[in-house]
């Protein structure tokens, strides 16, 4: 089992603002688990016990609407931190959080992270800003669902995917995503997702290998309308 102290993806989260005595604690009462492919991390109204870490793989954080549907609001990734909002608020979970690909996470107890929140200001600081962070980009999703077209919110999924994940050996996505996953993050149906992607691939924009997709024209996508 990885200490924490010496785990390369707290670099990408608040752990890093943990002292090495902190994180030796936090490791000793840690629990590394596997989450397979499709499985829940947990759910939408769930009292979180702790925080979780991602050590490796990707998850889908998404909220349930009114017509029964699952919307996307964030992926996470290798190095992300997630439940944080639920444990500092004391409030139930409002997203499910499901893993899109295999993934290992750590679990830190509620307990060891109010700790190190009220007795360390540079981690509570670190939790702070991504907390921040997170309502920035909320604020911008808000906009885009607005002010955006469908094909110019998915042309922009597509190359954030690409951005974000970079490309496999042939080129592409790394990150593959079911054509459900991005109508949900785009806020569409299912049917309409595929047509627009077809549409990109009649256009030279994108090309496919059955789930798969690879960016031709990046530049092309980004002047979508």
């Amino acid at each position: 089992m990885s200490k924490c102290e010496q785990c390369i993806v707290r670099q990408f989260n608040s752990l890093k603002a943990l002292t090495k005595e902190e994180l030796m604690r936090v490791s000793a009462c840690k629990t590394t688990q596997i989450v397979k492919k499709g499985d829940n991390i947990f759910e939408e109204g769930d009292s979180l016990n702790g925080i979780y870490c991602i050590r490796d793989g990707v998850c889908k954080l998404t909220k349930l609407s009114e017509n029964g549907k699952d919307q996307v609001v964030k992926l996470a990734l290798k190095g992300g931190m997630i439940g944080q909002r639920s444990l500092i608020s004391g409030e139930p979970s409002n997203l499910t959080a499901t893993a899109v690909n295999d993934m290992q996470v750590c679990f830190v107890p509620k307990s060891e992270i109010i700790q190190d929140l009220q007795k360390n200001p540079d981690f509570s600081m670190d939790v702070l800003k991504n907390m921040a962070k997170d309502l920035k980009n909320s604020d911008d999703q808000l906009v885009d669902m607005a002010q955006k077209t469908v094909k110019q919110r998915l042309a922009n999924t597509l190359v954030y995917i690409h951005q974000k994940f970079g490309s496999d050996e042939n080129g592409f996505l790394a990150l593959t995503l079911s054509r459900e996953d991005y109508a949900s993050i785009v806020g569409t149906a299912t049917e309409s997702a595929i047509r627009i992607l077809s549409q990109f691939k009649k256009q030279g924009l994108i090309s496919t290998k059955g789930k798969q997709i690879k960016i031709e024209d990046e530049a092309g996508l980004l002047r979508v309308e």
